[in-house]
């Protein structure tokens, strides 16, 4: 399938998604969850998001120096500001993080490096979200209790599966796919592994799904679902991982979906998880609206690409770098 087909592809999903759903419920759950919103809750959103981009920029940065292609944390919290702006605006929501590794790349003079280090990056958010996500829906009582077991079950062959494979296609198989397991395994170790890299990424993630699920909780109160948080955020979590679909319009489709689903599962009606997906989209744009302000000085001061120092490199990367290069992978 070609990139233009998928990303048709995508945005078509996310309109269906949201077509079925306005058929199946009507209009007026979706424009509850907006009529909740005060003042309040814009402003709760938009401090919280704050702290959630500070704390995935932080990750960017921790990952990115591990890469050899480091930058400083005012840049960081900016660009991540105008990538989330970005995917919240631009159908499949990984546009603006594309954006934030190409305009790495230029600055320092590394394409390749630089989308890899925003790729390695969500990946780790990505794992700490659905670990906690995990841990959480298999001990809080919930109707998603049994999903979870059954997800973690195939989730844990899966993996054993895939390292048990990964293991054999780099002793015994052929050489080329062997050098480029080598190189993905090498730069998964430089990347997140180093003791002076996994600390501050496995704390920044779970510090921004705490600030997402403050979020949620927030959106859950403006659409009338007064729940108790042992009984929401289970419900929550499932939320924000389908949320990271990339088949959305903007952020839209797969979140509501999902969202009415578990809360029609927990007994709060399909409906009233429509009105609490569409009251916590709606904050997360108005909590990345700082991006705004990035964009317009990006046309004010277009940056300019500095070349990398060598020494600032990480260790090994070189040699990982080389190898993909001559694969032909890990393009980002």
């Amino acid at each position: 399938m070609s990139g233009r087909v998928w990303a048709r592809a995508r945005v078509l999903g996310g309109v269906l998604v949201l077509a079925v759903l306005v058929w199946r419920l009507g209009a007026e759950p979706f424009l509850d969850g907006i009529r909740g919103l005060g003042p309040g809750a814009l402003v709760a959103a938009a401090a919280i998001g704050a702290g959630t981009t500070v704390c995935s920029a932080w990750r960017w940065r921790a990952v990115a120096a591990a890469l050899g292609v480091g930058l400083p944390m005012r840049a960081a919290v900016a660009a991540y500001y105008r990538g989330q702006l970005l995917n919240s605006l631009l159908p499949g929501g990984v546009v603006g993080d594309v954006y934030r590794g190409v305009r790495h790349g230029a600055d320092v003079g590394d394409l390749g490096r630089a989308l890899r280090a925003v790729v390695w990056e969500r990946v780790a958010g990505q794992v700490v979200q659905a670990t906690m996500a995990l841990a959480v829906l298999t001990t809080f009582p919930s109707p998603l209790r049994g999903w979870a077991l059954a997800v973690a079950a195939v989730g844990a062959v899966a993996a054993g599966v895939l390292l048990l494979t990964g293991r054999g296609l780099v002793r015994r198989g052929p050489a080329r796919p062997a050098r480029v397991a080598r190189a993905v395994a090498a730069e998964v170790r430089t990347a997140l592994l180093q003791p002076s890299t996994w600390p501050p990424v496995l704390v920044a993630s779970v510090l921004a799904v705490l600030g997402y699920l403050g979020t949620f909780l927030i959106a859950a109160r403006a659409a009338g679902v007064d729940g108790p948080p042992s009984q929401l955020l289970p419900l929550a979590l499932v939320v924000l991982l389908a949320a990271a679909i990339p088949v959305n319009v903007g952020g839209w489709g797969p979140r509501e979906g999902v969202a009415a689903w578990v809360f029609a599962t927990a007994g709060w009606g399909a409906a009233a998880g429509a009105s609490v997906a569409t009251a916590f989209g709606v904050l997360v744009l108005v909590s990345v609206l700082p991006g705004v302000a990035v964009l317009v000085a990006d046309r004010r001061h277009p940056s300019r690409p500095r070349p990398t120092p060598t020494a600032a490199r990480g260790p090994g990367s070189d040699r990982v770098q080389d190898e993909v290069r001559e694969d032909g992978a890990l393009h980002g």
